[in-house]
C-alpha cells in the first residue's frame, strides 16, 4: 500500500505512554520535531484551552480563527449555539480532577467564517491546526488521509515570532556562550571552583542590552553543569505529588511565591489549564530538597520546563519576574483581586461584576446589593475580617469549644483540626474540624443540633451552609454512577456547617460593642466508617488532592473524594478503614489505612503542602 502523504505534523506526547509514542512516531511519516514548520499538532486533546496552552508553552502564538457548522447535517440554530459555547467552554464532561482530556471527543464540522478569505498556498503556511488524535489512526485505518474538520479542536493563524528575549537569554544560550567565552579568555580569566554550588564567574561581555540577567555560570561546559548538579530524589520522578513528601518549609519558597501570584493572576483570568499547569510546577519545586541555583536545575524537575526555568532565570538574574510586577500594577486584574477576595465569590463571579462596571466594594453596595446571594453580602460585610488570619492559638481555641459542645450533648465524639492549621501554617484563613463518632447514631443528623447550640450559647452569628446529603441517604456510602452522573458530589455529601463565629465572651465595661473578629469556621461531620477519608481530603493541600484522585482513577480505577471511596468497576464502596471487619480504633489509624490501601507510603500532614 502507498505511504499516506500526511501534511508535516507535531506530536504532543503528553498523556502518553513512551511506547505509544515510539509506535506513534514510526508511524508518521511527515512527523517534523519542530512545531513552527507543522501544518498539524496531533495529540490526545479535546478541549480549546488546552491547545491554545500547548501551542503557547512551545511558543506558537496565534490568533483563532473562528468556525461556524457548514454541512448538511449541521444540527439546528439552537443546537449549534449550544455546541459552539461547549467547545468554547471545552466542556467534555471529564474529571477536572485528572488534568487530562478525554480520547475521542470530535469536534463538529467546521469550516472558517464567511469574512475569512480563502487559504492561498502562501496563506496556508500561517495557519495551524490541532487536531485529536482519532483523525490520524481513523486515516492510518482507512487507508486515506481524512478531512481534519470533524477532529478539529483549534484553528490559528500563526502571529509573527517575537525576537528573543535579550534581556533573559536562555539557559543554554549562556553556558554555550559561557563555553566559547572561556576557550577565547585568559586563564586568569576563567578559574573555577571545583565544587561550589553557586559561584559565580566574571567573564568579558561584550556589549548588551540594558538590564541584562547576571552571569550564573560556575563550570566549562552544559555536560560539566549537567553532573555537578545535586542529584534528583527518585520519589521526584513521579506525577503524583500524592507520592511524594512536599515538607512546609521549602528551600525556594521565596521563588515559588513567585510562581504562585502568576497562578493567581491566571484563575483571574478564567486559565484553567494554565492553573493547573503552575500548580503542578509549584508542587514540584516545592518537593524540591535543594536551593535552586540555575535555570537547568528548573527544568529537569516534573512539571517544569523551559517555560518555569526562563522564569527562575529572571527572577534569579533581576530580584523579580515582570509578569508578576505588571499584573500587581494592572487595574483590571487589582479589582478582580478584590471581589475575588469576597468569600461566597469565585473567579467567574469577579468577572461577572466587573463587567457589571463595578471597580470597588461600594459599588456592590450600591449598585448590586439586591443582587448578591445572602452569603456574597455576609463575604462583602466581613470583609476584612475574613480576610484577616487566625493564630494557631485561636485555632485551637475554636475547636476545642466545637468539641466541648459536641461531647456536651453527645459524649465520645473524636475531632482533628484539618486545613492548612494541621500542615504547620502559624496562621490559617479559617478553621477546618472534622467530628466523628464511633456510634452511627450519633453522628446521623448531629450537625443540626451542634450548630443550633453553639448558636445559642452566642459562638456562630451567621450560618452560611447547613448540609445533612449523608444523614438523609442513612450515611450509607454513596455509590459510584460513573463520571456525567456525580462529578464533584463527595464535597457535597458530607454533612457540614459552614458558619461564622465570634467569641461572646469580653470586656463590656471597656468596649459597648463585641471588639473579637468574626471569623469562618467549617465544621464536617462524618461516619466512622469513613472518617480517614474526610481528614484525608480535608488535609492536604489542592494538588496534592487533586493528584491523590488522579492516582486513584489511574492506578486503582478507585473514585476518592472526602465521602468515601469506591470503585470504578463495580460503582460500591471500598473499604479500606476496617481491619477484618473491625473499625479503626481512632482517626489517625483510620487515616493511615487509607494510605496503606491505596498502595502509598503515608505522609505527615507537614508533607501535604504542595502549595
Amino acid at each position: 500500500m502507498a505511504e499516506l502523504e500526511f501534511p508535516p505534523i507535531y506530536l504532543l506526547a503528553a498523556h502518553m505512554d513512551p511506547d505509544e509514542v515510539l509506535e506513534l512516531e514510526r508511524q508518521m511519516p511527515s512527523l517534523t520535531p519542530d512545531i513552527s514548520r507543522a501544518e498539524v499538532v496531533v495529540g490526545k486533546i479535546t478541549k480549546k484551552e488546552r491547545a491554545v496552552f500547548e501551542l503557547r508553552r512551545r511558543k506558537i502564538n496565534t490568533t483563532e480563527l473562528l468556525q461556524v457548522t457548514t454541512d448538511e447535517s449541521q444540527p439546528s440554530p439552537k443546537r449549534r449555539k449550544l455546541s459552539a459555547s461547549r467547545l468554547a467552554s471545552g466542556d467534555d464532561r471529564s474529571s477536572t480532577a485528572s488534568g487530562s482530556d478525554d480520547v475521542g471527543v470530535t469536534s463538529p464540522k467546521v469550516r472558517r467564517q464567511c469574512d475569512e478569505p480563502p487559504l492561498s498556498s502562501k496563506d496556508a503556511g500561517g495557519i495551524i491546526k490541532v487536531v485529536n488524535l482519532v483523525w490520524f489512526t481513523n486515516s492510518l485505518s482507512k487507508g486515506v488521509v481524512l478531512p481534519t474538520d470533524n477532529y478539529l479542536v483549534y484553528q490559528g493563524r500563526k502571529e509573527p515570532q517575537a525576537t528573543l528575549k535579550e534581556h533573559f537569554p536562555k539557559a543554554v544560550d549562556i553556558l554555550r556562550r559561557a563555553k566559547n567565552e572561556e576557550e577565547k579568555a585568559p586563564a586568569s580569566h576563567g578559574q573555577l571552583a571545583s565544587s561550589s554550588h553557586n559561584v559565580d564567574v566574571k567573564h568579558p561581555r561584550a556589549p548588551a542590552p540594558a538590564k541584562r540577567p547576571a552571569f550564573l555560570k560556575e563550570t566549562t561546559s552544559e555536560h560539566d553543569l549537567d553532573l555537578d548538579l545535586p542529584p534528583i530524589p527518585a520519589y521526584l520522578h513521579t506525577t503524583y505529588s500524592c507520592e511524594r513528601p512536599t515538607p512546609f518549609d521549602s528551600q525556594n519558597e521565596v521563588f515559588i511565591e513567585e510562581l504562585k501570584k502568576i497562578r493567581t493572576t491566571r484563575s483571574l483570568t478564567g486559565d484553567k489549564v494554565g492553573v493547573r499547569a503552575y500548580s503542578t510546577s509549584i508542587a514540584a519545586l516545592a518537593a524540591y530538597p535543594h536551593p535552586l541555583h540555575r535555570a537547568l536545575e528548573v527544568s529537569r524537575l516534573p512539571g517544569c520546563g523551559p517555560k518555569i526555568a526562563d522564569l527562575f532565570e529572571e527572577w534569579k538574574s533581576t530580584g523579580h519576574i515582570q509578569e508578576v510586577e505588571n499584573a500587581a500594577i494592572d487595574p483590571h486584574i487589582t479589582v478582580l483581586k478584590l471581589f475575588y477576595d469576597i468569600w461566597g465569590v469565585a473567579e467567574t463571579t469577579a468577572r461577572d461584576f466587573y463587567n457589571r462596571g463595578w471597580r470597588e466594594l461600594d459599588d456592590i453596595v450600591e449598585f448590586g446589593w439586591s443582587h448578591l446571594t445572602r452569603v456574597q453580602q455576609i463575604g462583602v460585610k466581613y470583609y476584612d475580617e475574613f480576610l484577616a488570619t487566625i493564630p494557631r492559638a485561636e485555632v485551637e481555641s475554636i475547636a476545642n469549644t466545637v468539641l466541648a459542645q459536641a461531647n456536651r450533648r453527645r459524649r465520645g465524639f473524636h475531632m482533628v483540626i484539618v486545613g492548612g492549621y494541621r500542615r504547620g501554617k502559624q496562621e490559617s484563613g479559617d478553621v477546618d474540624v472534622v467530628l466523628s463518632h464511633p456510634d452511627p447514631d450519633a453522628t446521623h443528623r448531629f450537625i443540626e443540633e451542634l450548630v443550633t447550640g453553639l448558636e445559642e450559647d452566642g459562638f456562630i452569628t451567621h450560618t452560611l451552609i447547613l448540609s445533612t446529603k449523608n444523614s438523609e441517604r442513612g450515611q450509607a456510602p454513596l455509590p459510584w454512577k460513573g463520571e456525567d452522573r456525580n462529578a464533584g458530589s463527595g464535597f457535597d455529601t458530607l454533612d457540614k456547617a459552614l458558619v461564622v463565629w465570634q467569641d461572646p465572651v469580653w470586656d463590656k465595661s471597656a468596649h459597648a460593642k463585641n471588639p473579637h473578629p468574626h471569623r469562618r469556621v467549617d465544621v464536617i461531620i462524618s461516619p466512622w466508617k469513613t472518617a480517614g477519608c474526610a481528614i484525608i481530603g480535608w488535609s492536604g493541600g489542592t494538588t496534592f488532592q487533586r493528584d491523590l484522585r488522579r492516582y486513584c482513577k489511574a492506578k486503582r480505577s478507585l473514585k476518592f473524594d472526602s465521602s468515601g471511596i469506591r470503585s470504578r468497576t463495580t460503582g460500591q464502596w471500598v473499604d479500606l478503614e476496617s481491619d477484618g471487619g473491625q473499625p479503626a480504633p481512632d482517626l489517625l489509624t483510620a487515616e493511615k489505612r487509607v494510605f496503606e490501601g491505596l498502595g502509598l507510603e503515608w505522609r505527615e500532614p507537614t508533607e501535604r503542602c504542595t502549595g
